[in-house]
């Protein structure tokens, strides 16, 4: 009998979010959050990525890049935003014990972000979107259980 899936968005297993609050080092670079790596990653303009790299919170990276640079976007965006996403997700799983932790807890369950906004991302309003950071987190679980993400060590002092 298959379990029923993870949502993932604002829930116990909200280290897969994005906004969740987990520094990344990203191309040599740190960023407050995944959210934050990612929206920077749309521009190739130095000056907007650190004025969103500088962004207090995931919610204002994401209102900046949307709100003030959307017409600024890399012209080859739609093309290599999935793999950008899968980079960053991948960066901050090999960089944190307690993401590793969470997401070998889901077993084998879907993961899905149950966003109602976002239909790309997650399952969106209608519930039938196409879920591709759920995917992404998926595909890392596997790699995680396989081996090819080195499992960190529990730092001590933390859960």
């Amino acid at each position: 009998m298959k379990k029923d899936p993870i949502l993932f968005y604002e829930h116990e297993f909200y280290v897969c979010s994005n906004f969740s609050s987990f520094e990344v080092e990203y191309r040599g670079e740190i960023w407050k959050t995944a959210e934050h790596a990612y929206q920077a990653s749309k521009y190739e303009d130095d000056e907007i990525r650190k004025s969103i790299q500088n962004a207090r919170s995931s919610h204002d990276a994401m209102k900046i890049a949307k709100n003030v640079y959307s017409d600024k976007k890399r012209k080859d965006w739609y093309e290599v935003k999935l793999d950008l996403m899968e980079d960053i997700c991948r960066a901050k799983l090999s960089q944190h014990f307690y993401v590793q932790k969470k997401l070998l807890q889901t077993e084998d369950r879907d993961l899905i972000e149950n966003s109602p906004r976002d239909s790309f991302w997650g399952w969106g309003e209608n519930k039938d979107g196409e879920n591709n950071l759920g995917k992404i987190w998926m595909k890392l679980r596997e790699e995680l259980k396989n081996g090819e993400i080195q499992i960190l060590k529990e730092n001590p002092g933390f859960q």
